[in-house]
């Protein structure tokens, strides 16, 4: 998860959410990264995404964190990200349907199919 700078809702913005989603797609055609799910919340991500070149998280979230600094035009996000590596036992699909509910639980809209910034390769 990587958090909006004091958790102010830049990303309620249609253009600067939309513009965040083609930057990860961006990450995924590079081939650094291959996109799962994610959700753009008003004020943060979660990206589910595997590593598929020898760049680091690190690396790869200080790109999309750089490239969205620049494309929205000024500094929105706060230091560092939360992480969580995936085990084989753990079921990715159910981490994936909790990803694109975060809308729904955070009452945004009362269906996932309502929000628009969202996606997952099991669609």
């Amino acid at each position: 998860m990587v958090v909006r700078n004091n958790r102010s809702p830049i990303f309620q913005d249609f253009e600067k959410a939309r513009a965040l989603i083609n930057i990860l797609k961006q990450s995924s055609q590079l081939h650094h990264t291959a996109t799962l799910a994610f959700v753009i919340m008003p004020d943060h991500v979660h990206w589910l995404m595997q590593l598929v070149s020898s760049q680091s998280l690190q690396n790869v979230v200080k790109v999309v964190k750089s490239k969205a600094t620049i494309q929205i035009g000024q500094p929105i996000w706060q230091a560092g990200y939360y992480d969580h590596a995936i085990r084989k036992e753990d079921d990715i699909q159910n981490i994936a349907r909790y990803i694109v509910a975060n809308a729904v639980r955070a009452g945004l809209v009362t269906r996932v199919g309502d929000y628009s910034h969202w996606d997952a390769i099991w669609l």
